[in-house]
């Protein structure tokens, strides 16, 4: 359904949801000026100890704080610190057996006192494991036990009664992420280590695929000899269907390409017999072609750079060893 972006601001009721929306952002803005404000040395404890973590990094946190948590092992993870999550509460029937002496541990308590959590931190004690709280109260229990602690105090939550979790929630949040980069940083981590840690989205296709993966090999390439007539090149343009032929020398060398485009040209000439015409008078001598070492973007970008909708794939010697067209980069969903 179609929404009236015109329509009056408030309900029957008098409520102003715009208004009241404004209200949340810029609370939560002020918020996040606050904790930016406290970047400091313990944020830089933070970072030296997870970077000198043999193992992974186990976040945990009840309710609103356990789903930041989550989401912060998932950055982490993605952006090359090893992390997962577990549930404080299931971490106390078994699912401790997860965490090993090599891991370090980051709790998120807004309160610094969530039972859930306290009642681990005998283990994490004993085992040896680095403890790195996200609190809001640095006089908390938790944040007393920690090696760092890492204050996400906030002046106040955008719920007007103060009671549902929002801008401490942000907060937290844009701490966690804060890490994540810190560490990416600092780790050298790349556009193509991020790709293999996403191989089935979008930017992992187009940083992890090759020419090679999707190029036509063999008897899928059309290609003709330097003699061949023109009505040799249509016949087999029509047989390959990659609108394109390679013209290849007597050593199997590029000598020339002839496409769907130049087809039109050609026989929009009426001084050129099809039968009688050589290929070699009216092909295109250096047409523009990639190895197959390359990724498929860069064929995407040529494509689009020089207005053309196929390509040549040549080795070293300049022989010929695939071909591909844009919809072989539609398929793959490179384009």
């Amino acid at each position: 359904m179609a929404v009236d972006a015109t329509a009056p601001a408030c309900d029957a009721a008098g409520h102003d949801f715009a208004a009241s929306g404004r209200r949340a952002i810029e609370i939560e803005t002020r918020a996040l000026a606050a904790v930016g404000a406290r970047i400091d040395g313990a944020f830089s404890a933070a970072c030296r100890l997870l970077m000198a973590c043999r193992g992974r990094v186990v976040c945990t946190g009840m309710g609103k704080s356990g789903h930041i948590a989550r989401k912060i092992a998932a950055t982490l993870a993605s952006t090359g610190t090893p992390a997962f999550f577990v549930h404080p509460g299931e971490a106390g029937h078994g699912d401790l057996g997860m965490i090993t002496d090599a891991d370090a541990v980051l709790a998120l308590s807004y309160s610094g006192e969530s039972e859930e959590i306290l009642t681990l931190l005998p283990v994490f004690k004993r085992q040896g494991n680095p403890l790195i709280a996200m609190t809001g109260r640095e006089r908390s229990t938790l944040a007393r036990a920690a090696d760092v602690h890492l204050d996400v105090s906030v002046p106040a939550e955008a719920c007007p009664l103060h009671l549902a979790p929002t801008s401490s929630t942000t907060a937290s949040l844009a701490m966690g992420d804060a890490l994540a980069v810190a560490l990416l940083e600092a780790r050298g981590f790349t556009a193509d280590d991020f790709a293999r840690s996403h191989p089935a989205g979008a930017l992992g296709r187009r940083l992890l695929l090759h020419i090679a993966d999707v190029m036509h090999v063999g008897e899928e390439i059309p290609s003709v000899g330097i003699d061949a007539t023109l009505g040799d090149v249509l016949l087999e343009m029509s047989r390959k269907r990659l609108g394109m032929t390679a013209v290849v020398d007597a050593d199997g060398r590029l000598a020339g390409l002839f496409t769907d485009g130049d087809v039109r040209r050609t026989l929009a000439d009426e001084r050129i017999d099809i039968r009688a015409t050589r290929i070699a008078e009216v092909m295109t001598r250096s047409p523009i072609t990639i190895g197959a070492d390359a990724l498929a973007a860069e064929a995407a970008r040529l494509m689009e750079t020089h207005k053309i909708s196929a390509l040549l794939v040549l080795d070293a010697e300049r022989r010929v060893v695939g071909a591909l067209n844009v919809h072989d980069l539609l398929r793959a969903r490179v384009v």
